[in-house]
């Protein structure tokens, strides 16, 4: 049998495993002061959230969590871009292209003119949304 670290130092295994049993709370704890420092520090970081979601309740370590991960999900996900924004973009460009000329033709004229009218028309107008913060409830068990 090869010889274990705890025999070749002269330490015995019972010394060893007292050691280990001695570090282990110190070490739990440790962990979660670390946990609760991070916890703390996002329930400081998204404050103004947790108010508009939940504002009389004292907030749960799990309730801080769930709603951080709702937070961040909504967040990061990207808005769609719907036809009418690609459509209004367009029209932009051209009227900004034709535009450019002090010299234009007739069709230039009635191009411009055409998408003039589009552009202010409000059929194609992008609406403009604004962001609705995504209200879901925490989970309770009582």
């Amino acid at each position: 049998m090869a010889p274990t670290i705890a025999a070749a130092t002269g330490y015995s295994q019972g010394h060893v495993t007292m050691t280990n049993k001695l570090r282990k709370p110190v070490v739990e704890k440790m962990r979660r002061d670390r946990i609760n420092s991070s916890i703390e520090q996002l329930k400081t970081l998204l404050g103004k959230e947790f108010v508009k979601q939940q504002p009389d309740s004292k907030l749960e370590k799990a309730d801080i969590l769930e709603m951080t991960v709702c937070y961040l999900r909504q967040s990061a996900s990207p808005r769609p871009a719907t036809g009418n924004e690609g459509y209004s973009r367009c029209v932009q460009e051209i009227v900004h292209f034709l535009s450019r000329d002090e010299m234009k033709t007739e069709t230039q004229r009635k191009l411009l003119n055409h998408f003039q009218a589009a552009q202010n028309s409000p059929a194609h107008q992008s609406p403009v949304k604004e962001a609705t913060p995504v209200k879901s409830a925490l989970w309770r068990p009582w």
